[in-house]
């Protein structure tokens, strides 16, 4: 059994006694850690330990240069762990250790090292337009932020809201998934050695339900930011609207992947297969739904098939193992119950649907595909969050633009094209919060990163998270001396 603590506060493990929570490796349905939830108690403590940190001030008052140095120390000390933070994140969501060791984990320790860099760069607004005055903002940090990760990809957007958060002089408690504690909770263990201040970075395990709910609600958190579903995002709004706290809500997607007649074709096929089947599926960037157009659909929709087909699902401990399980039980039924849509009005299964047959046990599911008649189908609107496609074809450029927008989400978007007049139209056209043309999924981090509509509220990324990790306050003086109206002075009839 793996150990991991309920909470972290002031830089040491505690232990909580809550009703334990198992912890399950996906690929094997075996349980391989039990964490008791954090309770009312501890929770409260964990935020107590941040706002006596911020109101210390000695993190938010350190100069930038000694900032900088802690949140590069603990970039490297993400590095230096990261075969142990790998292990424990394969074991715990079932991601390919490959893609883990050999994406995720440096990502994480790039996360520190970008906002070491930004605020490093940050510039102040100064004001001269009016001759009698001098203007200038400052920025100043919140205080205490909430930050709740997701399960499906925790070390990597974890780190960033805790990068982000402290890096501009905020104190924080982050609250991993319920459903995979383990690598996230090693991170925020390892980097306490770095030179952070006791109680400017704390940790709570715990249920949602429960543990989040007291988080999210307590009265001395000033701003939370939540990766997740969109119900759940909608409960957390609710929530800190009664507080009035600023959130940030990166959400659910269903993101349409363009490909036009004109596009690089083998470009285009790699890009929608990684699109769609890395992180076994489980991505909310996902270019689930993809539009071919008609000219090309027979050649491209055999050449995805055949090559969804050849995809190697595995053990996540295995080097060639391109796919790996679902990250939960629960999960895997979400998914599965997807596959009878697959046979209702005018659909098509072309692969997948079931679990593969080398396996039986751990949460596996085949990468499927489905054509589909109409962008109104459940599987091109509900978020199945699995590897599972759905291919529509279309005829014209105004048609896929229609399509792409016809959804309740709208966090990316991505087309193919040689044609720059094409991708220019169609960034423009599509209704998401980022577009990428010609490339599968890249993160620029010094951009903003959010989504419209049922995608989520706000963004995260450099000039992003600073504005919603830091307060502006303006500071007008006077150029010379005034001469002021003398109130009290007139006279009297």
């Amino acid at each position: 059994m793996i150990t991991a603590p309920t909470a972290i506060i002031d830089g040491e493990p505690v232990a909580g006694t809550g009703a334990p929570i198992s912890v399950i490796d996906p690929a094997t349905e075996e349980v391989i850690a039990a964490i008791p939830d954090a309770e009312d108690a501890l929770v409260d403590r964990a935020v107590t330990s941040a706002r006596a940190a911020f109101e210390r001030g000695e993190w938010r008052n350190m100069s930038v240069a000694e900032r900088q140095k802690i949140l590069r120390s603990c970039a490297d000390a993400i590095d230096a762990a990261a075969d142990e933070i790998a292990d424990l994140e394969c074991a715990n969501t079932g991601i390919p250790y490959s893609q883990v060791r050999g994406r995720q984990v440096g990502r994480s320790a790039d996360n520190f090292r970008f906002f070491a860099d930004y605020i490093g760069q940050m510039t102040a607004e100064l004001y001269e337009q009016d001759p009698n005055y001098l203007t200038f903002v400052r920025r100043e940090p919140v205080g205490v932020a909430a930050l709740v990760s997701p399960w499906n990809s925790p070390i990597t957007l974890g780190s960033m809201k805790v990068a982000s958060a402290i890096a501009f002089g905020n104190s924080c408690v982050l609250k991993p998934a319920e459903q995979a504690p383990l690598a996230l909770s090693k991170l925020v263990e390892i980097i306490q050695s770095a030179g952070l201040p006791e109680g400017v970075l704390n940790l709570v395990n715990g249920n949602g339900a429960t543990a989040g709910n007291r988080l999210v609600r307590h009265p001395d958190i000033d701003c939370i930011s939540f990766t997740g579903g969109t119900e759940t995002g909608r409960r957390i709004m609710t929530a800190a609207g009664e507080n009035l706290k600023p959130t940030i809500m990166e959400l659910g997607g269903k993101s349409a992947n363009i490909i036009f007649e004109d596009a690089d074709f083998e470009q285009a096929l790699d890009g929608a297969l990684i699109g769609i089947f890395t992180n076994n599926g489980q991505q909310c960037l996902a270019g689930s739904r993809i539009l071919v157009q008609r000219s090309i659909a027979k050649r491209f929709i055999e050449a995805f098939v055949e090559r969804a087909k050849g995809i190697r699902v595995g053990s996540p401990r295995d080097a060639a193992t391109e796919v790996g399980p679902l990250a939960s039980r629960r999960h895997y039924e979400h998914v599965m119950s997807f596959v009878p849509e697959a046979s209702k009005n005018g659909a098509k299964l072309l692969a997948g649907g079931k679990r593969p047959p080398a396996f039986d046990k751990g949460f596996y599911f085949e990468p499927t595909i489905a054509l589909v008649e109409s962008n109104d189908d459940r599987l091109c609107q509900d978020e199945i969050f699995g590897p599972f496609a759905s291919v529509q074809i279309f005829d014209t450029a105004e048609e896929a633009y229609a399509i792409a927008n016809r959804s309740r989400f709208g966090l990316v978007g991505y087309v193919w094209s040689q044609n720059i007049a094409t991708i220019m139209e169609a960034q423009a056209k599509i209704s998401a919060g980022t577009v990428w043309c010609n490339t599968p999924m890249m993160r620029e981090l010094r951009a903003p990163f959010g989504g419209f509509r049922e995608s989520g509220v706000g963004a995260e990324g450099g000039r992003a998270a600073e504005s919603f990790y830091m307060h502006q306050k303006t500071v007008s003086m006077p150029c010379k001396p005034l001469t002021l109206t003398k109130l009290g002075e007139g006279q009297t009839a």
